[in-house]
């Protein structure tokens, strides 16, 4: 899927760090920019931007003149069809989420079992949002977009991200539904066993939710209630446990060890391995002749 602000951005003086389609089609990008003007024309998507450093000198054309308010943690919504000029006078770090009316319409339709005639998003320019904020700096930004390993952290997280935006920031104004216990304990087994028997592959929030028989949103809610764990940390956690298993028992190579556990690299499973246990895959080995 081909956005057209990702495809504007690249034909500036703006530099791309890292980007990331997931497996919905919505699409994360992390850039910076410095002294540059950019007009993103009318598109068929929605931009969800969250200004990661600087950005104090950014600005943006409004009737009469230019508005600023930019700085870390500063957000900007420019929904489908909008068209805005933004002056950038200094340096910028800034995150963006591209996604589209039909994955907000299948979001809807999954999370509250009913289909909205129409969903207008709301434009929002250097505004701050607690939950917008911790989504991005404490799962979007803490994990390393290209490991495979992170695809279950990534698309839930934007799932949220999307859920409340849908939430505060379109005319829906629609409250989360109540969910009332965990998942059943048959069920809970056969995710769990899933779980255990695809760690080499990228497992995705809604493989585990095939499994329950739900949609993505009731099955995360569900499965934290009854493990106390989200998905992604769950997966996680089984990991890394696996992995651990396999340094302290087996003699196999770190790169077999980090694709048999779904890592996409040695260096990406040591970076969340280290990270969890606060020392290196090997150094456990060591530990445990």
């Amino acid at each position: 899927m081909s956005y057209l602000a990702f495809e504007t951005l690249h034909k500036h003086k703006a530099r791309l760090h890292n980007s990331v389609q997931l497996g919905s089609g919505v699409q994360l990008a992390a850039w910076s920019n410095s002294h540059d003007r950019i007009t993103q024309e009318s598109a068929e998507h929605h931009t969800l931007s969250l200004y990661i450093a600087d950005g104090y000198e950014c600005y943006q054309k409004v009737p009469g003149g230019w508005q600023n308010g930019g700085g870390p943690d500063r957000f900007c919504i420019m929904p489908r069809q909008y068209e805005s000029t933004w002056d950038v006078r200094s340096n910028l770090s800034f995150v963006h989420l591209y996604f589209t009316d039909e994955h907000l319409r299948h979001l809807a339709e999954q999370t509250w079992d009913r289909s909205p005639a129409s969903i207008n998003v709301q434009h929002s320019a250097f505004a701050q949002d607690k939950q917008i904020t911790t989504l991005y700096r404490q799962f979007l930004l803490n994990y390393d977009w290209q490991d495979s390993a992170s695809q279950l952290a990534l698309s839930s997280t934007t799932t949220l991200l999307m859920s409340h935006l849908i939430q505060h920031y379109t005319q829906l104004d629609w409250r989360l539904p109540s969910v009332r216990g965990g998942l059943a304990p048959v069920v809970l087994k056969r995710v769990l066993e899933f779980i255990e028997n695809h760690l080499d592959q990228p497992l995705l929030l809604s493989s585990l939710a095939l499994q329950a028989g739900l949609s993505e949103f009731h099955f995360a809610r569900m499965f934290k209630h009854s493990t106390g764990l989200a998905p992604h940390q769950y997966v996680m956690q089984v990991r890394l446990q696996q992995a651990g298993k396999l340094l302290r028992h087996t003699a196999l190579p770190l790169t077999q060890i980090a694709l048999y556990c779904g890592f996409s690299s040695a260096s990406h499973f040591s970076n969340r391995f280290k990270a969890a246990y606060g020392c290196a895959p090997l150094q456990l080995r060591k530990q445990s002749r």
